[in-house]
């Protein structure tokens, strides 16, 4: 009896184990309730609605809801406190916020995580999922609402420079506001761009200039305050600085560019870099001593941080031919200047001229000789080296921009030579 009993044991447990896979298998996909999408309509511009998002486990197992996020800067989840153990049946209000921060359409999602098993009892034994429904809202009317950058860096620079920026302040509300006052706390920094109070419309935005002047090394922190009618009526940026009594030095590299020969009328580029050493500074202009020469790729003034570099470019067209150069200078605001040479040559197309005429009615002709002039009137010059057996020449002595005046004689098996032929003009182009 007992080994009859045995291999029933073993179909037993193996009917059990393919039951439990089955379970876990189906469970994997199960969702016992839905996060339904929520439109909270048009809410006032620095105002917030609350609504409630109701979810009900309608599934046959125990549901704990251990965690609930938000997309979207609009929204927040404002309660109930978590987790939620949910029955079957049983319904949760998950509160969330709508604040439009500006006019017009918002959207985001609401993501419920939770955890669910159908054996209350069985400790460890169950599983996890989350189920996402859309967020949407629209941002209308209000009063105005004045936005800045949180905080402002300086980097470093040298005692006794200075350096700006400008922040941007925009009303992204509905309405006009009036900024009232912008004031500065802690040393080091100073505030001017706007005559106060200033009306700023719904839309608009303005620039404030932050200078930053240290007077000691070290770092340096301040708040500016900006104040205004707004529905956030005061407006907090961060402000930042570092001084180092070492003056920062300029960098140039290459120290010489060289362009080599480049045609007239036409242009060649090469790039550089310019380098802040041992403190940070503000280059604050550029120059090229030859016209020929002309440095692109920078936005003056520019900050650099110490050790950081930017790219420039130069650009080499000529406008005469021969050799040019330049000295190309670099100044900071702090009065530190670097330099670097440029040098090219303007060239000229080298150009030909080809020649070719009728033979001689003449008999026993032994070849011809080619005669150039500068002038209609002027004299020939003969520019063949030796007798030219052929009718045809090519004159490869020009300059660009030239007009010269050609003939030909013949000359006969004696020596004797012909009067000269008729007169060709020839304009060669520039360059």
């Amino acid at each position: 009896m007992n080994r009859l009993g045995s291999p029933l044991r073993l179909v037993y447990w193996s009917l059990l184990l393919l039951s439990l896979s089955s379970i876990s298998d189906a469970t994997f996909t199960y969702k016992p309730f839905s996060v339904p999408s929520t439109n909270f309509g048009s809410v006032t511009v620095g105002s917030s609605l609350i609504v409630p998002v109701v979810v009900t486990n309608n599934g046959s197992a125990t549901v704990t809801i251990s965690q609930v996020t938000t997309s979207g800067s609009s929204f927040k989840f404002v309660g109930p406190t978590l987790p939620i153990t949910l029955q079957t049946n049983q319904t949760a209000n998950l509160s969330v916020s709508f604040a439009p921060p500006a006019a017009g359409a918002a959207s985001g999602s609401l993501t419920v995580a939770f955890w669910y098993s159908w054996c209350p009892k069985c400790k460890g034994l169950g599983h996890s999922g989350s189920i996402t429904g859309a967020l949407a809202g629209t941002g209308s009317g209000g009063p105005g609402y004045l936005s800045a950058p949180g905080s402002v860096s300086f980097g470093s620079i040298a005692v006794g420079s200075s350096q700006s920026q400008v922040l941007t302040l925009s009303n992204t509300g509905a309405q006009s506001l009036t900024i009232s006052a912008a004031n500065i706390t802690g040393p080091g920094f100073t505030v001017s761009g706007l005559t106060l109070p200033y009306s700023l419309a719904a839309g608009s935005s303005a620039s404030l200039t932050v200078q930053f002047s240290p007077t000691t090394s070290g770092t340096d922190t301040a708040s500016l305050a900006i104040t205004s009618n707004a529905s956030d009526p005061s407006v907090a940026v961060a402000l930042s600085g570092s001084a180092t009594s070492t003056s920062g030095t300029l960098g140039v590299t290459p120290g010489s560019i060289n362009f080599g020969n480049v045609t007239i009328g036409t242009t060649q580029t090469q790039s550089g870099s310019i380098t802040a050493n041992g403190a940070g500074l503000t280059l604050s202009s550029v120059g090229s001593s030859s016209s020929a020469f002309t440095i692109g790729g920078l936005a003056l003034p520019v900050t650099l941080a110490a050790g950081q570099s930017v790219p420039f470019t130069v650009t080499f067209s000529p406008t005469a031919a021969g050799a040019v150069s330049a000295n190309i200078s670099f100044i900071a605001s702090n009065s530190a200047k670097t330099s670097e040479a440029a040098s090219g040559s303007g060239a000229t197309i080298a150009h030909k001229v080809a020649l070719s005429w009728n033979a001689s009615t003449s008999t026993s002709v032994s070849g011809y000789n080619v005669y150039r002039a500068t002038s209609a009137s002027g004299s020939y010059s003969r520019i063949n080296a030796v007798l030219n057996p052929s009718m045809s020449y090519t004159d490869s002595t020009v300059q660009s921009g030239q007009t010269y005046y050609y003939a030909t004689t013949a000359v006969d098996s004696s020596g004797v030579e012909s009067t000269y032929s008729n007169q060709v003009q020839v304009a060669v182009p520039f360059p």
